[in-house]
This record gives structure tokens, C-alpha cells and sequence, in this order.
């Protein structure tokens, strides 16, 4: 009997939980990687909405990223003679199909719990049960995207997570340990028998080819190869990180932040990986509040991992995880001024021409596009946040929702504050370098 690891967000092989289960289990391993057709469709986004949205859940820029990283992916697992199969269907088709012609006992995942992912396992669930497989294959669950894993966080149950990061941070940083990671380097098998199967193009997924933008400050392709190259360069080459705090609200270049984000949205390259180097860098570079403060991020990206945990469904519900009845609004004509970068506000626009172009930007322009859109305008976050999971290379769908949630008055900011577009265009964009690098106008 054989084990197949089924892969989501977990594109990589180091530091693999599930595919380091499968290798010390009896019997060969073959790993499966679907491009579900719903997410890459029409959508509303699970949202009761007036207006319909004019673009789906997944767009070129991720997809691109993901086949990049599963040609990688491939590439690694060559190494030890695990097949990759990849497929333009649903997991609930091919599986049971993967399961019967393979001989498979156990399936390896990655645990999820929002929506989406929930839904692709009912649905498989369902299609084994019809099939008679259901009682004949075990799945193999576990929690693999956590710096601190479930396990180690001092809450005993989801209910006791605080609501404020910084009471979380603390306890964590006082009472837990970041775990050891794990490897499969010294593991082999003779190659199994399988169908060669093809990564589909952008075109057979519904999406158009595209050539990188020059200006992009994140060029990269995705890849657990190109995920440790960016590190190296980071880290080693250049030793951006000893300044990573002073530079993190940059806007232009691809040094002013780490970067980091659409590696570990997808599994690339996993938080304890890049917590360890950090420490390392630490013991023989330099350690200082810069070096901290990608922890500190690090520790950000688990908190609405556990928001989400808590509160469920609840985080994509138009009152948020605080339930505040707000009386939200949705334009259509509201929603292309600001897709476009046609605002009344030019430092806005600069960073929705950027995120139109290159599917990136900066974490100081995420807060104030998000504040304009639902703090000044009233619009429903939730468009907004649909918005960014369509664009975004580094959409994970924990940060993305817990960000807007928060940046729109119905999550965790405990100050429910409202962004000051003009100061922060003032005090970040001073010289007015960046808006002139995405604007047209002669503003300045």
C-alpha cells in the first residue's frame, strides 16, 4: 500500500511535515497538486452582495507564481524519486481516481480550516464515500504554517486567544518554543509507475500571459529555489536584514523589505525555516531591534493564523470578528476608481497602478488603500479584501482577511484608527519618488 501527499500550501520539500510522514511510512509516495477550477472562475466569494465583481478568485500573477513553484517543486522531489502529478481539476476528481490506480492507504495534507480549503475536503470526502474508498484510506492531517505550532502557544483552548497581538506576542515570545525543523534528505525510492502529467498554462486556467514590469519591487518567481536565493541575498549577500526595521515602510526597490511574503503564502519556504535563519544570523552577523522585527512579523502572520482558528467563518462576515454594524456601501463605479488608481487621492493611485501591474505592493501602501477604501469611502471591506485575494502574488488568505478587518474598523486594532492618506503620502513618499514612478500626471 502506497501514501500520497496531497499539496496545497505546502510547496515545498524541506521543512515538509506531511511529506516527511509519508517517506517514513511503508510503501512508495506520490504527491498530487490540483488547480481547482473554482478558484480560478467567476466568483462571488461566498459574499451577499449588490454589485457583481468583475474578476475571480485567483489572477495571473499568483497562478504564475504557483506554476513556477510547482515546476520547482517537481524538480526537488525528482531528487528522491517522488513523482509529481498535477491536474486542471478538482481534488474530488482525480483523487478517488489516484487512490484505486496507485494502491493508496494513506493520504498527507497540510491542515486547513477556512472556507475554501474546508469545502475541497467535504467534497472529497463525499466522492470517496460514493467510490467505497472512504473506509479504506486514511487521512494524515497536521499543522504545518505556524512559527509557533498549536501544540506550543500558551492558550489552552481558541476561545482564550487574546484579541490584542501585542498580549499574544508576549506570551508567546515568553512561554513558547519554535520547533526543530524536519528533513527528508537522506530518503529514496524506486521511481513508481505514473501517467506524466502537464502544468497547465495561464490561458487553460482563464487567464492572460503577461510580461514582468520593470518596475516591479518583486520580480521573482516563485520556488522553494528562489525563496532561499532571496534569502541568501537578503541575509547573507547584502545583510539588508541588521536594517530590515528601518527600511520595512520603503516603497521602491526590492531591498526595503525582506519580501518573504509570497514564498510563505504557498509554502515555499515555511516561518520556522526563516526564524532559524534569523537566529543564525544573529549569532554571526549581527543581532539588533532589526533583526527582531522579522520575528515580530513572523509572529504577526501566526496571530491571524489563530484569529481565523477562533473565530471561523466570522472573518469574512461583513460585521468581522467584532460583529459591528456598520452601514457599509458598494458602488461599482467607486470600485473601478479605485482598481484603477482613479482617486481624488495620488498617493492611492500610485499604489493601485502598482498592485494592477505587478500583483505586489508595500505594506505601508496595503493600509492606506484599504483605509481609503473602507474608512473614507464606506465601502464593504469585503470587496476590497476579494479585490486583494484575486491580484496579490502573496494572498494567504489568514493575513489577507485579518489585515482588512482590521484596517476597517471590525477586527483587532484596538484604536480603530483612520488613515491620514495626504500625512502618509507626506512622511513616507516625501520626495514624491514613488509616486512618479507609477503616475503619469506631473504631479511633482
Amino acid at each position: 500500500m502506497n501514501n500520497l501527499v496531497w499539496f496545497r500550501n505546502d510547496l515545498r520539500v524541506a521543512d515538509n511535515q506531511s511529506l516527511k510522514a509519508a517517506c517514513e511510512k511503508e510503501g512508495d509516495v506520490i504527491g498530487v497538486y490540483c488547480f481547482d477550477p473554482a478558484f480560478y472562475s467567476a466568483s462571488d466569494f461566498g459574499f451577499d452582495l449588490d454589485i457583481k465583481l468583475p474578476f475571480g478568485k485567483t489572477g495571473k500573477y499568483r497562478a504564475q507564481f504557483i506554476r513556477e513553484a510547482l515546476e520547482d517543486l517537481r524538480a526537488h522531489l525528482e531528487k528522491h524519486h517522488i513523482p509529481l502529478l498535477i491536474f486542471h481539476a478538482t481534488p474530488a476528481t482525480v483523487i478517488p481516481e489516484l487512490i484505486v490506480q496507485h494502491s493508496i492507504s494513506t493520504i498527507y495534507l497540510q491542515k486547513e480550516w477556512t472556507r475554501d480549503e474546508l469545502k475541497q475536503e467535504e467534497d472529497l470526502g463525499k466522492a470517496m464515500e460514493s467510490a467505497g474508498l472512504k473506509d479504506k484510506v486514511k487521512g494524515h492531517r497536521v499543522y504545518d504554517q505556524f512559527l509557533f505550532h498549536p501544540e506550543e502557544v500558551p492558550f489552552e483552548n481558541w476561545s482564550q486567544l487574546p484579541r490584542v497581538f501585542t498580549e499574544f506576542r508576549k506570551k508567546c515570545e515568553k512561554q513558547s518554543e519554535v520547533r526543530e525543523l524536519v528533513d527528508i534528505k537522506n530518503y529514496s525510492q524506486e521511481l513508481p509507475e505514473v501517467a506524466q502529467t502537464q502544468i497547465p498554462t495561464l490561458k487553460e486556467l482563464g487567464l492572460e500571459d503577461f510580461e514582468k514590469d520593470s518596475r516591479s519591487a518583486f520580480p521573482w518567481n516563485g520556488g522553494e529555489t528562489a525563496a532561499w536565493e532571496r534569502l541568501d541575498h537578503y541575509f547573507w549577500q547584502t545583510k539588508k536584514l541588521q536594517y530590515y526595521k528601518k527600511t520595512r515602510n520603503g516603497l521602491v526597490g526590492i531591498d526595503y523589505s525582506s519580501k518573504f511574503s509570497a514564498w510563505l503564502a504557498i509554502g515555499c519556504i515555511s516561518a520556522k525555516q526563516i526564524y532559524h535563519e534569523v537566529k543564525r544570523f544573529e549569532k554571526e552577523i549581527k543581532k539588533n531591534q532589526d533583526t527582531y522585527w522579522l520575528i515580530f512579523e513572523l509572529i504577526w502572520r501566526d496571530f491571524f493564523k489563530y484569529v481565523s482558528l477562533k473565530h471561523e467563518s466570522q472573518i469574512f462576515q461583513i460585521g468581522g470578528i467584532l460583529q459591528n454594524d456598520y452601514e457599509w456601501k458598494s458602488n461599482e463605479r467607486e470600485l473601478k476608481k479605485w482598481m484603477e488608481g482613479e482617486t481624488h487621492e495620488p498617493f492611492v493611485n500610485a499604489n493601485m497602478k502598482e498592485l494592477a501591474a505587478t500583483g505586489f505592493m508595500s505594506n505601508r501602501g496595503r493600509q492606506n488603500v484599504a483605509s481609503y477604501w473602507s474608512m473614507h469611502k464606506e465601502q464593504d471591506w469585503r470587496i476590497g479584501a476579494a479585490y486583494f485575494e484575486h491580484i496579490l502574488i502573496d494572498y494567504d488568505v489568514h493575513s489577507n482577511y485579518g489585515n482588512w478587518m482590521y484596517n476597517s474598523g471590525v477586527g483587532n486594532d484596538p484604536r480603530n484608527r483612520t488613515f491620514n492618506i495626504e500625512f502618509q503620502a507626506s512622511r513616507y513618499d516625501a520626495d514624491g519618488k514613488f509616486q512618479r514612478l507609477w503616475l503619469q500626471e506631473g504631479l511633482f
